[in-house]
């Protein structure tokens, strides 16, 4: 006649064993699946989990305590200066805009959004120099192929206008200095000799880039990356070396 096995204590031990593990893995199983589920919040379940970037920041150093507002006002952070052309990597901000008061308009130069180097009923186009005007049109038709626009934010300016700008700069900037690294003297200025324009937007500037000194078109300014004027020898031997801001600049020494 058949008996059945009569389970040992050591059988049942290795059953309970084999049990857990197996819950344990359908468990672990179960909460890997939550943690891929889309929006599932993992902080629910994280009670000490990794420690954040924010948590490896040093603390800030203790304040003084004096009145302060319930709620400060967040301060925007402090901005590099513009990137050179071949380090950027998001577009480059638009050339310095400063309120413009009292008589100055279309004659003096200023231009409407959109202008092109086309647009030669304006005076900032109309009057500059034939060459760099030229230069400008020939890569203007060259771009367009690869739909970019060539916009101009600035180009020939009078004496008065191109003084108001000089004298907002030293306002905005907080010196005479810090302004002349942005906006030269009527003396000076290239734009007031019809020798300088300022394009836009990035794409057009991107394709300057790589493309402007086939045309003699050259950035001359490391801090204004829109900022171009005509150098014919360029097209042989490649654009100049850039100054570093306009202060560096020869011309602009007084």
């Amino acid at each position: 006649m058949y008996h059945k096995p009569t389970q040992t204590p050591t059988r049942r031990i290795i059953w309970l064993l084999v049990a857990g593990l197996l819950i344990v893995a359908a468990f672990g199983a179960f909460r890997s699946f939550q943690l891929r589920m889309p929006g599932f919040d993992q902080s629910a379940i994280l009670i000490d989990g990794p420690p954040t970037e924010t948590a490896l920041l040093p603390s800030p150093p203790p304040v003084v305590a004096a009145a302060a507002p319930a709620t400060a006002t967040p301060q925007p952070e402090a901005t590099s200066e513009p990137t050179p052309p071949s380090e950027m990597l998001a577009p480059p901000n638009d050339p310095p805009q400063f309120a413009h008061d009292g008589e100055i308009g279309i004659a003096d130069g200023m231009v409407p959004e959109g202008t092109t180097v086309f647009d030669t009923d304006l005076p900032a186009i109309a009057n500059l120099d034939p060459a760099l005007l030229n230069a400008l049109r020939q890569a203007a038709n060259d771009a367009a192929e690869n739909d970019v626009v060539f916009n101009v934010t600035s180009g020939w300016r009078s004496p008065a206008y191109q003084n108001q700008l000089l004298q907002e700069a030293i306002v905005n900037y907080g010196s005479e200095a810090e302004a002349a690294r942005w906006v030269a003297s009527p003396e000076t200025s290239t734009h007031v000799a019809g020798l300088a324009v300022d394009i836009g937007p990035y794409k057009a500037l991107d394709w300057l880039i790589q493309h402007g000194d086939n045309f003699g078109l050259c950035q001359i300014y490391g801090n204004e990356v829109w900022h171009y004027e005509y150098r014919p020898e360029a097209i042989e031997s490649g654009c100049p070396e850039m100054y570093l801001d306009p202060t560096h600049d020869p011309r602009m020494q007084p």
